[in-house]
């Protein structure tokens, strides 16, 4: 797969353990993220990632702040994408088979219970499972301000 990753400052350790992971895995990565602890808004590193993701040519995105929570809420913001919080393997799984994500979100300073690969490897082997799930991601895209 394709996938873009980014960071703020808050999560710089676990967007690393995230990019080793995903590489070990053979997946293709690119990294938008930041490697210091030096400040950075996390709703740039949103925009630059959700707008990478819309040129086309992406499978999905990680996105990662300190809780994973304000980056994901950013992110949202952006027409098209469907970003969900995760913190473990029921929410990566529930992102994707009901949700249809397109991206996740987690956070460098939470406890995870489970291993970080585990939830990751649950988000991007899940299907979408459609049907009415379908009709409900209909109803969230047309709440969507229209295309400029």
């Amino acid at each position: 797969m394709r996938i873009l990753i980014a960071n703020d400052h808050g999560a710089v350790e676990r967007s690393r353990e995230v990019l080793a992971w995903l590489r070990t895995q053979g997946h293709e990565v690119r990294d938008l993220g930041v490697a210091t602890e030096t400040r950075v808004d996390y709703p740039d590193k949103a925009l630059e990632a959700t707008t990478e993701f819309l040129k086309g040519g992406w499978d999905l995105g990680i996105l990662l702040c300190g809780t994973g929570i304000g980056i994901s809420i950013a992110a949202n913001k952006v027409r098209g994408i469907r970003c969900a919080l995760v913190h473990d393997k029921f929410t990566a799984e529930m992102a994707r088979a009901h949700n249809n994500a397109n991206f996740i979100a987690l956070g460098g300073r939470t406890e995870l219970p489970c291993p970080l690969g585990d939830i990751l490897a649950t988000f991007l082997d899940t299907a979408f499972e459609g049907g009415r799930h379908s009709e409900r991601l209909a109803k969230i895209a047309a709440m969507e301000p229209p295309a400029s």
